[in-house]
């Protein structure tokens, strides 16, 4: 029994919700072909039920604590002890102080990861493999790094100007429109590069054909705290006066523009569902803002220079050495401390990262890059047409093409893309008919008759003055719809005029009529 309850929970999570009701339906031909398409529906659902075991092999779990321990206690020295020898792979210090600090990006799959230093250090690595693909020397200053679409291509902005290379580190185009680049997004589905520079510029690109989509001031100066919401690709910009505008590529304003401290915005991130904000201040606070109502749902104290969320909704925040992990385990909104981490002292924290797919944290640092486990903050279980960390060369060609053929363009940015497809309500008023209207005088009239007179004193409570009165109020519920009908059988007889006017003109001279009533 215990078996068949599992599986029927199990297909209950794979159905398209609830079944049609096919009774109420006349038409035979429409309830025999969704009787069908039920019928089809509860097969799928039964048949992923059953191999699902085989289709989701991972469960995710998070660090539990025993008695009166602490999970943010716990060090990675003492989960390194427990975990098996490939996840203790993932655990390390690059140290390279000479060309820190550094910036770091992961690919949608978790699987290669791109590093920044500022002294003008560029590499790729494997992290599947531990291997280091190719690195090289710009010599000059680097601000920040990020992948395109895939692996093949990466962006850096660097000094004057944000530069393409591919993987083997030849350069491929210098964005010279952008000028001097701050921070760099790239929004996967519409193939955009997002970038803000110094002067406070926002600058959209079409990577695929070159064309530069949009160009605005934020009109707020500086700021190189920007970040791309993965929900509905539309752009977030924490400025110094402790606002946060958000842009996207059709509009020359912002679509909205929200008060979020006191001070200087620091750093933001937004959860994967789109529909979590957080946002840290100078003021020593970080807020996780609910984007469907604009409104504020907690507030942390601390100070963050760089936020990021994981796929399964932890926040890390970091600032100087130490790197803090909120967590909301019950599911109920509210983030506690989950763990913490202390680098080596005089370690400054730049830049922190969650790789996809796996229970790891990356952090760039002043002297180079770590890593370190955080247990339940990866997707335990990837899907092969989302994402593949082990996709072949092949794969990854056809996932390119069908990645462009599916390309959206960037009039679909924006805050409810549900709204995509939809009908748009009509706002005309449909009139009602002459039953309904003197079905509604009627009802009136009738209400305007019952209603009780107070008893007056004698000779105040005639029956000519009673009789008086409650004609008074029938003519007073009478008058709404007599004006109504007044202002249409005028309206009408406008229209009637002007009818006439134009059929005495000839064609030629009947658009002239036309322009002139609309003037």
């Amino acid at each position: 029994m215990d078996e068949d309850d599992e599986m029927d929970m199990k297909v209950k999570k794979y159905l398209r919700g609830e079944s049609a009701n096919l009774e109420i339906l006349q038409d035979r031909k429409l309830k025999g072909q969704l009787a069908v398409r039920e019928e089809l529906y509860g097969k799928s659902a039964k048949a992923a039920a059953k191999i699902e075991k085989w289709l989701l092999p991972s469960e995710g779990g998070y660090l539990e604590a025993e008695g009166i321990e602490k999970t943010w206690r716990i060090k990675q020295e003492s989960i390194a002890q427990e975990v098996d020898i490939l996840s203790t792979r993932n655990q390390y210090d690059i140290v390279l102080p000479d060309f820190g600090p550094y910036s770091l990006d992961f690919t949608s799959s978790g699987r290669y990861m791109a590093i920044a230093g500022r002294k003008g250090h560029l590499g790729i690595l494997d992290m599947k493999n531990m291997a280091l693909i190719k690195e090289f020397q710009v010599r000059e200053t680097v601000r920040d790094i990020a992948f395109l679409h895939n692996e093949l291509f990466f962006a850096a902005a660097q000094k004057k100007y944000p530069y393409i290379y591919n993987r083997d580190g030849t350069e491929l185009h210098c964005l010279k429109e952008h000028g001097a680049v701050l921070k760099l997004q790239f929004l996967k589905n519409h193939f955009l590069l997002a970038t803000i520079n110094k002067l406070g510029q926002l600058h959209y690109q079409d990577v695929t054909t070159g064309q530069m989509v949009g160009n605005y001031r934020t009109g707020h100066g500086r700021s190189d705290v920007m970040q791309v919401n993965p929900f509905n690709g539309v752009v977030a910009v924490g400025h110094s006066r402790g606002t946060v505008s958000m842009w996207k590529p059709t509009s020359a304003a912002p679509v909205v523009k929200m008060l979020c401290h006191q001070g200087p915005v620091t750093a933001l991130a937004f959860h994967s569902n789109g529909h979590l904000l957080a946002t840290a201040g100078m003021e020593r606070k970080i807020k996780l803002w609910d984007l469907r109502k604009f409104e504020v749902l907690q507030t942390l104290s601390g100070h963050a220079k760089t936020l990021d969320f994981s796929q399964k909704g932890l926040l890390a925040g970091a600032t100087g050495s130490f790197v803090q992990i909120w967590g909301d385990l019950a599911g109920s909104q509210s983030y506690d401390r989950y763990m913490g981490h202390s680098m080596a002292k005089g370690y400054q924290i730049g830049k922190v990262a969650f790789r996809p797919y796996e229970d790891v944290l990356g952090i760039g640092h002043s002297k180079g890059w770590s890593s370190v486990l955080i247990p339940g903050s990866g997707e335990p279980n990837f899907d092969t047409w989302v994402a593949n960390p082990f996709e072949t060369p092949k794969q990854r060609r056809e996932k390119e093409i069908h990645s462009l053929l599916d390309k959206l363009p960037p009039e679909t940015i924006m805050l409810d893309p549900t709204k995509i497809g939809a009908v748009r309500p009509t706002r005309k008023k449909e009139k009602p008919t002459n039953p309904e209207r003197e079905a509604e005088l009627e009802a009136a009239v009738a209400a305007a008759k019952d209603i009780p007179m107070k008893k007056k004193t004698k000779g105040r409570n005639k029956p000519s003055k009673r009789a008086k009165k409650k004609q008074e109020a029938v003519e007073k519920a009478k008058r709404p719809f007599l004006e109504q009908a007044a202002k249409e059988e005028e309206l009408s007889k406008e229209k009637r005029k002007r009818i006439s006017e134009e059929n005495e003109l000839p064609k030629s001279l009947q658009r002239f009529t036309r322009k002139k009533a609309k003037a």
